[in-house]
């Protein structure tokens, strides 16, 4: 057995997910077969590169140095491809349709891919539900999207689809500067059982029943809540003390809004690529993926009310050590 562009494929993809069985279904194999093919590599690398538990699994040492230079592989092989494959000058420019709700990575997504990939032309769609994104990918009538789901809520879609997930995020709870609790580091969920709440319109995924059971688990019902779905709108209502509201940490807070942890973690988030297998490059998917990831950490850099929550749940370690956090699909752990 020689190492291929598709045994490094497999550990990106197992990386990315933190599970075998995750990256098998977004691979299109069964996790027998993938289990069995990753056994295969680390005996021909001869050293595992991968810990595993009944919650999932995590890179080795030895393995995210293998990871890191299969990423490294993968791009340049990838950049051969374009120059040199279909979509290179002469042989005819590719087009990408690609699914996105209201979200902030796209302009800086759209600025990455033209400069990584010039002989690509993305058509953007945007809706506001991750349902209809499915829907419409289902149907053929884009290539990819940028969606979402939620711990129990995975997200289902057909043998002709894959999917690979970006990143996973605790969800925040936005609040006026003047909230009584505006002080406090994190936010107990219970106690905000008698604000009045604006929530976001049905996502076709998941939201906000994920929010509602999280309420239920605090022991209440919101006394009073509001449909939104566009930001601008629900930060405005905030900043006026008219109520609070569930966010991404990616979010920017207008004046007169914080942005606060809620104690605990009790609500989470993960972004997911979606895909159509046969119309979209491997390379293609590949460099969307890629970007992806960069633009979301970059966003995700730049929210103190983020870095705070990390350097706090991160508190205490040895160096050059991560606490472990609750993994949300898995009900376990993650680094």
């Amino acid at each position: 057995m020689e190492l291929e562009l598709r045994h490094l494929r497999v550990l990106c993809a197992i990386a990315d997910s933190g599970s075998v069985g995750r990256a098998a279904a977004a691979l299109g194999y069964t996790q027998p077969a993938l289990s069995t093919q990753l056994r295969r590599i680390e005996r021909l690398l001869g050293e595992g590169l991968f810990v595993r538990s009944n919650s999932g699994v995590e890179l080795t040492a030895y393995g995210v140095e293998v990871v890191s230079q299969a990423r490294d592989v993968l791009s340049r092989a990838d950049a051969l491809g374009r120059r040199h494959g279909p979509g290179s000058p002469g042989a005819g420019a590719r087009t990408l349709r690609l699914g996105v709700t209201n979200t902030p990575v796209l302009p800086e997504l759209l600025g990455n891919l033209r400069e990584a990939c010039p002989d690509l032309t993305v058509s953007v769609c945007s809706v506001y539900a991750t349902g209809e994104l499915l829907r419409l990918l289902e149907a053929g009538e884009v290539d990819a999207v940028l969606g979402m789901d939620y711990p129990g809520l995975p997200l289902r879609h057909s043998p002709a689809l894959a999917h690979r997930a970006i990143n996973t995020v605790p969800i925040f709870v936005a609040m006026h500067s003047g909230h009584p609790l505006a002080h406090r580091l994190d936010v107990p969920l219970e106690e905000l059982a008698d604000d009045t709440w604006f929530v976001s319109s049905d996502d076709g995924v998941g939201w906000p029943a994920a929010f509602y059971d999280a309420c239920e688990s605090a022991g209440f019902t919101p006394a009073s809540s509001h449909e939104f779905h566009i930001l601008e709108q629900l930060q405005t209502m905030i900043a006026m003390g008219l109520g609070v509201a569930v966010v991404q940490p990616t979010i920017r807070p207008i004046d007169g809004v914080l942005v606060k942890p809620l104690t605990g973690d009790p609500l989470w988030q993960r972004h997911l690529l979606v895909w159509r297998r046969e119309e979209v490059d491997p390379a293609v998917a590949e460099a969307l993926h890629h970007h992806a990831v960069r633009v979301y950490r970059h966003l995700l850099a730049q929210a103190p009310h983020l870095q705070s929550w990390v350097a706090r749940a991160y508190s205490g370690c040895a160096p050059g050590t991560r606490r472990a956090i609750r993994d949300p699909w898995n009900a376990g752990v993650r680094p």
